[in-house]
Formats: structure tokens, C-alpha cells, sequence
């Protein structure tokens, strides 16, 4: 039985791969080519690359003011603003009793979202940007706000052509 699952899973994953280099195809065949100038995709060119852009995903351990709402929109509508995106809304929630936060800054460039775990430390963002919005710019700002013991980052490139 498992076997046939993995089987069916692995063949779904075909179709989608399939599915990814037809809409590619068409994509170029139809006359818009990625590295035309009017194309307004916002796809990022670094290192000979072209993607969709860049996500971070970030954990904060030994961390303060994982609980502080306002101070949280505060820090979001920060990194937006250093990171050069366009903010279109912030939506938090706080749980209690421990009152950890979720969130997310959804921007024109994509999003900055926020877990958190006051009683721990912990808080986990991730950052995607794309265009000219640059999300290392809100590793300092995060560092300079919740102080964390250490923090450990790591980088994707999602969507490359």
C-alpha cells in the first residue's frame, strides 16, 4: 500500500513538472521572452539567474517582545519601509494565555509573515520580495528589535527560469 501511494505521488509530481516546462514553452513561444525590457513580471536578475525572487526564512531564538503587538507593527511596517517594498496591509493575531503573535505584511512584492513563542523566544519569519524590494534589509532591523541570543537564516530563490 505505501508503495502505491509514493507511486501516485511521484506521478503527480511528473504531471506538475510537465505541466511547468508546457506553460514555459508557451510562455517564451508566444513572444514575450523573459529578458524583454516590457515584460513588467518583476522576476529578479542576480548572478546569471532570473527569478521569481527571494525568500528568507528566519529563527529567532533567545528573543524580547515577541508579545508586544503595536511594537510588532511597528518593526513589520519598518522592514518594509528599509527593505523598499509597498506595504498593503498588516493583519496580526494574538493568542492567549502565552500571547504569542502570527501575522503577515502583505506587500506588492509578496509578504513578511511572524510566528511567535513569547514563553520560548522563539519567533520564525519569512520574507519574500521580489522586483527591487531587497528582504536582507530586514535582517538588521529584526536583530536591533527583539535582540535575539542567535538568529539563523537561510536563503531560496523561488521560481527560477
Amino acid at each position: 500500500m505505501a508503495y502505491s501511494l509514493a507511486r501516485i505521488g511521484m506521478e503527480a509530481e511528473a504531471e506538475v513538472l510537465d505541466t511547468r516546462a508546457e506553460v514555459s514553452e508557451s510562455f517564451i513561444t508566444e513572444g514575450s521572452r523573459p529578458d524583454t525590457e516590457e515584460r513588467k513580471d518583476y522576476f529578479v536578475e542576480r548572478d546569471g539567474l532570473r527569478f521569481a525572487g527571494t525568500h528568507l526564512i528566519l529563527d529567532l531564538w533567545g528573543a524580547e517582545r515577541l508579545d508586544d503587538e503595536a511594537f510588532m507593527r511597528a518593526v513589520l511596517e519598518r522592514c518594509v519601509e528599509v527593505a523598499g517594498a509597498t506595504l498593503l496591509h498588516i493583519h496580526l493575531h494574538k493568542f492567549t494565555p502565552n500571547g504569542g503573535l502570527s501575522g503577515v505584511a502583505v506587500l506588492a512584492e509578496s509578504h513578511i509573515s511572524v510566528h511567535t513563542w513569547p514563553e520560548r523566544g522563539f519567533a520564525a519569519f519569512d520574507i519574500f520580495m521580489c522586483g527591487r524590494a531587497d528582504p536582507h534589509r530586514c535582517l538588521p532591523v529584526l536583530r536591533e528589535a527583539f535582540r535575539p541570543r542567535h538568529m539563523s537564516v537561510s536563503e531560496h530563490r523561488r521560481g527560477i527560469f
